[in-house]
């Protein structure tokens, strides 16, 4: 038996015990994570600290290698993720909608766990916590696949917390790690439709394209992000600067950071340098149409169809000058990815136009497009953003860990 059947068969033995617990024992496991991540600090900082050694010697970039760390205060916010969790109402049991038929049929449609999940991710350690906690309070069991990048951090991550649901009275099987990190092993967990109700992908663009080109188990197609602000011509100066030096500085490397730039050429003038000066000191790289050129000097960085199609994960930004919103739309349309766009304008109709034209899972009216997050829409912890309209879209977070049965009573009735 191959490596990844044999998790997958010690996935399915730990199903039924997990989606059959009550509320009360999912969150005692969960609160025995909490306590197990705060008690062991020093050893997972110990393992991470192996992770980042190995980022510096193969040259990661700055930003990748913040996505990776971890210091105490990131386990403690790790930590209370999980606590949030508890706090969130269980999905599982409850009831949708339900009808009686003419004929005395009683139908209710109720929410249930989706079975064992696949989670393939890359080198964030804290998506091991989060992605296994969120399984196991959605009553699904969860078998994990981190990037080499973070194998140290995500094994010792893992360990600890399948101690913790032993203690609990899980099966440790209810949550695990691929611990071969082959792309072959990879492959075979994409194909493993004998054991996975359902694989999410977690990553950048090219994971994200060799899941859905290799998988023969249904994925929820998540996080690529190469998202956009558009400043129209009526939008608020001071507002327009705060909001895409917030998208673009805050936290480069995360999938909800804006990748591209479109300026309504009625404003271009008076923004774009506004912009620069305020991105500069970020020291970001604009890369800029023509017109983009003309405004901020040729030194600036002569854009490319290849820039406007990239998700960075860096401090660099793409820049357009654009004729009106008809053009922005289109641009946005070919090139982004569904995840989330802003405009920012005080014009009411150009406002509706954008959130009803933009195919994006999130579209904002001034405001950051930072904010696309479970947490800050109040949907609590995510396993992460869906870009594709089925089974779930935007930040997926308890509920969207779920499917339904209609449960069917009757009284003798035969059709």
């Amino acid at each position: 038996m191959s490596y990844i059947n044999e998790l997958g068969k010690r996935a399915k033995a730990a199903e039924m015990a997990i989606a059959d617990a009550s509320t009360e024992k999912k969150n005692k496991a969960l609160e025995e994570i909490a306590t197990a991540l705060e008690e062991n600090v020093a050893l997972i900082i110990k393992e991470n600290a192996v992770d980042l050694a190995n980022a510096k010697e193969n040259n990661m970039p700055a930003a990748m290698q913040d996505r990776l760390a971890l210091d105490e205060g990131r386990i403690k916010g790790i930590a209370d993720a999980v606590r949030e969790l508890i706090s969130l109402d269980d999905p599982i049991g409850s009831i949708d909608s339900g009808i009686v038929r003419p004929n005395g049929l009683r139908i209710n449609k109720m929410r249930v766990p989706l079975g064992v999940i696949g989670i393939i991710y890359e080198s964030r350690p804290n998506v091991t916590v989060d992605a296994a906690t969120l399984c196991l309070k959605s009553g699904n069991v969860s078998i994990l696949r981190g990037g080499k990048e973070a194998f140290n951090s995500n094994k010792c991550l893992m360990n600890i917390m399948r101690e913790a649901v032993v203690k609990a009275g899980f099966p440790a099987d209810t949550i695990s790690l691929v611990e071969d990190t082959s792309r072959d092993v990879a492959t075979d967990l994409m194909r493993a439709s004998d054991y996975l109700d359902v694989l999410i992908p977690r990553g950048g663009t090219g994971l994200i394209k060799a899941v859905l080109k290799n998988a023969t188990v249904p994925v929820i197609e998540t996080g690529a992000g190469n998202c956009h602000i558009y400043i129209d011509e009526s939008a608020d100066h001071r507002m327009a600067v705060d909001i895409i030096d917030n998208a673009k500085t805050s936290r480069p490397s995360v999938c909800n950071a804006a990748e591209t730039l479109l300026v309504h050429k009625g404003i271009a003038k008076a923004v774009l340098p506004d912009i620069k000066a305020r991105l500069d000191k970020h020291n970001v790289e604009i890369r800029g149409c023509a017109k983009t050129r003309e405004i901020l000097g040729d030194n600036i960085i002569c854009a490319t169809d290849d820039d406007y199609a990239e998700e960075f994960h860096d401090y660099i930004l793409a820049i357009k000058v654009v004729d009106d919103i008809e053009e922005a739309i289109s641009h946005i349309r070919k090139y982004g990815t569904k995840h989330s766009e802003a405009i920012v304008t005080n014009d009411y109709n150009n406002s509706v136009k954008f959130q009803m034209q933009v195919d994006a899972a999130a579209v904002y009216v001034n405001a950051s497009i930072r904010y696309t997050d479970g947490g800050e829409f109040g949907l609590g912890a995510e396993i992460g953003i869906s870009t594709q309209k089925l089974h779930a879209r935007g930040p997926m977070g308890l509920r969207e860990l779920t499917t339904v049965k209609f449960l069917v009573n009757g009284e003798g009735q035969i059709r």
